[in-house]
């Protein structure tokens, strides 16, 4: 039997950014050496799941004021994380949540601290949760060993996730819940980048 899940999207982008020093959300992406944004890790996110998905939302804490008008420019849906500073998780909860409360059973997951993920990455992921057994909840792609992001996540594991303590971590409950997730192996270096410091973003940059 084939699955075909309504599919949401979802970009966790309520961070800090303390150690970039500006909000990573809005880095220019791709980069312009001409001194025009055109596009940011943020947009560029949304672009690339809404390609895929009926809608997206994007998780906000207190930057909500620098990224609405993007979030709204772009087609997506925004909703707020009041207390940021409990973690990603916290942001995953709220989103998956959202999802849930619109009647849709599957979502790509990502976070806004990275170039988006190749469109033949969410495809792939697409295409293996529809043909894979019911038994298996979670697609996540794998780059050179590594695990990454975005996750394709059906309705069975969102509810994990959701029932998970707020003092849980998403690590804990993949751990909990392992023999249903399945490792989708992609040639997709974008998939386990980070971000993080103004050092990171110019080797990104460079390497273009």
């Amino acid at each position: 039997m084939v699955r075909a899940p309504s599919l949401s999207g979802v970009i966790l982008a309520a961070g800090e950014s303390t150690r970039m020093g500006t909000d990573k959300a809005l880095l220019p992406w791709p980069p312009s050496h001409r001194g025009h944004i055109l596009s940011t890790f943020l947009s560029a996110s949304i672009d690339r799941l809404t390609s895929v998905s009926d809608f997206v939302i994007v998780v906000v804490g207190r930057n909500e004021p620098n990224l609405a008008p993007v979030v709204y420019a772009n087609g997506a849906s925004l909703v707020r994380n009041p207390s940021p500073e409990r973690g990603q998780f916290s942001s995953l909860q709220i989103g998956l949540q959202e999802v849930l409360n619109r009647g849709r059973d599957a979502a790509f997951v990502t976070l806004v601290d990275r170039p988006p993920a190749a469109e033949g990455t969410l495809t792939t992921l697409h295409s293996v949760m529809t043909t894979a057994p019911y038994s298996q909840w979670a697609f996540i792609p794998e780059y050179q060993g590594k695990h990454g992001h975005p996750v394709l996540l059906d309705r069975s594991i969102i509810q994990a996730f959701l029932d998970a303590p707020p003092t849980s971590n998403a690590r804990e409950v993949e751990h909990q819940n392992q023999q249903h997730i399945a490792y989708i192996a992609v040639d997709d270096p974008f998939v386990t980048l980070n971000v993080n410091t103004p050092e990171d973003y110019a080797a990104l940059v460079s390497a273009r």
